[in-house]
């Protein structure tokens, strides 16, 4: 992910295609070693191809993605519900017992 981050900063920054080069200089800047390898392995797919239009496709892939969560809500209902109960008496015991410090921390 960092090197995917750091070469769209480089990008952002008017560089249209950054080399492994740009992106170590740009992570050892920050203190981070870059792995040749897996930076080498991004350089290569990226080489050619324009980030605007990557990033344009993802997006309508990730559209067209079903998410699932609202069929999947109904038919876990009654068992979330039933399991409330006991989440609430946890957070109810843990309030109890963050009160026997009497709002005074370690470090305060």
């Amino acid at each position: 992910m960092r090197y995917i981050a750091a070469y769209l900063l480089l990008t952002l920054g008017g560089n249209q295609a950054p080399s492994a080069a740009d992106v170590e200089k740009l992570l050892s800047s920050v203190g981070i070693e870059a792995d040749s390898e897996r930076l080498n392995k991004l350089i290569s797919e990226l080489e050619g191809k324009n980030v605007e239009e990557l990033i344009a496709e993802g997006k309508e892939k990730l559209a067209s993605v079903p998410s699932g969560g609202a069929a999947a809500a109904p038919a876990g209902g009654a068992a979330a519900a039933s399991a409330d109960a006991p989440a609430e008496e946890a957070k109810e015991e843990a309030k109890e017992e963050s009160d026997d410090d009497m709002g005074f921390g370690l470090f305060d």
